[in-house]
């Protein structure tokens, strides 16, 4: 009974094991490409900040359009991976290559649109933002000129998605290296030694759009898991599983960022040192939750490759340990946040009123970090099934219902301070948490329904 028992925990062991190994080794390179991708973007702001409040004006007044234009190839990303990973799992190479056909179809015409619409309607994107004529030029400068790549800008999202989802992290993150390294080195030539301003900024950013769209559709064709072709043309009932898997995403990262510009502006409402104090603590944060996007991203290939392979205990060993492992990350990530809180924020700001306001409000959320965490890979686990609806509704319900409905309470009905905007935030998230987690272990579903590599 003793060594049967002991057969039995060796064998856990293992499995545990075998999926920990991947589990860590695709998450690393994602995580490493967030960090170094949000601290370059640090440098690349600072760089066109020396230039002027109008320089920098110009270069952000735009920003919320991006977010809004490069939704729609996240989207398709993101809707690309449980159905190429779970071909990938599987080992169906026609599917596989079927679906790649797809994903490379759609980039190429959302690429194409998405550069022909943002070109034409860069005169006018600054005013409709509200800049003033002495911005409005250079403003518009900026979005035609990095608006011309749109294709390359693209298949850095959409193609780099695809070779995640056949277990690939390593490759799109060198080729961000690349391209953030580059678009700084660039930005330092063009806009100091050339003395090109906003318009070198803008050149620059393209050049490294250009070279990293080029590497990752090089390597996109390259790969053999992959395996693309172009002969026998494209499924049109592949194109559309893609578009179904996509559109829920889409309204999802729409719906945020929508509320995410209605909630800065409730904010924004309480005063400049309040609203300051806030931006940069946001700011802050951003750094200490980052591993947790790189921990999704890994779980969601896991999770289609499990479902691929029709293997229940990976299955259920991916989603258990990829929560695990992701909490206990937030959790010390958290704590690092609270004791550095402080020296953070007067590191980014010289105003003694607003950093000691905002290491307050960083000390607060720094407890709800694993709750973070917790939202954070659940929605990569229901990524991986290809369950895109119900991230959505959480979104929506969530985003709308708690975060903008309550803070508008709190600054426009009662009264309330930040510390009270930022419980509205906390709020947002746990109830994220919960409701991404429910579907996972709070309702019956039979593994064989779980196992189709469908649209829920």
């Amino acid at each position: 009974m003793k060594s049967l028992n002991a057969d039995t925990a060796l064998s856990k062991q293992c499995r545990w094991s075998n999926i920990l190994k991947p589990l860590i080794f695709l998450a690393i390179p994602t995580i490493i490409e967030e960090i170094l991708s949000t601290l370059l973007q640090y440098v690349d702001t600072a760089m066109v900040g020396h230039l002027g409040e109008k320089a920098t004006a110009a270069v952000s007044v735009t920003t919320t359009v991006t977010w809004l234009v490069n939704s729609i190839p996240y989207a398709i990303g993101i809707g690309s991976i449980a159905l190429i990973s779970q071909a990938f799992g599987a080992r169906d190479k026609e599917n596989l290559q079927s679906y790649s056909k797809a994903v490379f179809a759609l980039s190429v015409a959302a690429g194409t649109v998405l550069g022909i619409v943002s070109v034409s309607l860069s005169p006018f994107i600054p005013l409709w933002m509200g800049a003033g004529e002495d911005v409005a030029q250079d403003a518009s400068a900026y979005f035609f000129i990095i608006s011309v790549p749109m294709m390359f800008r693209t298949f850095v999202i959409v193609l780099g998605s695809a070779i995640r989802a056949v277990a690939d992290t390593r490759t799109p993150m060198v080729i961000t290296m690349v391209e953030n390294i580059l678009n700084a080195v660039l930005n330092y030539i063009l806009i100091y030694i050339a003395g090109l301003g906003v318009i070198g900024a803008a050149i620059g950013s393209a050049i490294s759009y250009v070279v990293s769209g080029i590497l990752m559709l090089f390597v996109f064709f390259r790969n053999k898991e992959i395996g693309f072709s172009f002969g026998g043309g494209v499924y049109r009932q592949k194109i559309l599983f893609v578009v179904r898997q996509s559109i829920p995403v889409l309204g999802a990262h729409v719906s945020s960022c929508l509320a995410y510009v209605v909630f800065a502006r409730l904010v924004s409402g309480m005063g400049t040192r309040i609203f300051a104090a806030h931006s940069i603590a946001i700011t802050a944060e951003t750094l200490f939750y980052i591993p947790g996007y790189g921990l999704k991203t890994a779980c969601s290939t896991l999770v289609g490759i499990s479902i691929g392979e029709r293997n229940e205990q990976k299955f259920k060993s991916v989603c258990a340990m990829s929560i695990l492992v992701t909490m206990l990350l937030m959790v010390f990530t958290g704590a690092l946040l609270y004791f550095v809180s402080q020296p953070l924020m007067n590191l980014m700001t010289s105003s003694k009123e607003v950093a000691d306001l905002g290491a307050r409000m960083l000390r607060l959320v720094a407890f709800s970090e694993p709750f973070f965490g917790l939202m954070i890979v659940s929605e990569g686990i229901l990524y991986g099934q290809g369950r895109t609806k119900t991230p959505f509704v959480g979104e929506l319900v969530t985003m709308w219902g708690i975060r903008v409905l309550f803070t508008f309470l709190c600054t426009s009905v009662w009264n309330l301070d930040l510390q009270a905007v930022w419980y509205c935030m906390i709020a947002c998230n746990v109830a994220k948490a919960i409701f991404f987690t429910v579907p996972l272990f709070g309702i019956k579903r039979s593994w064989q329904k779980l196992m189709e590599p469908k649209i829920d």
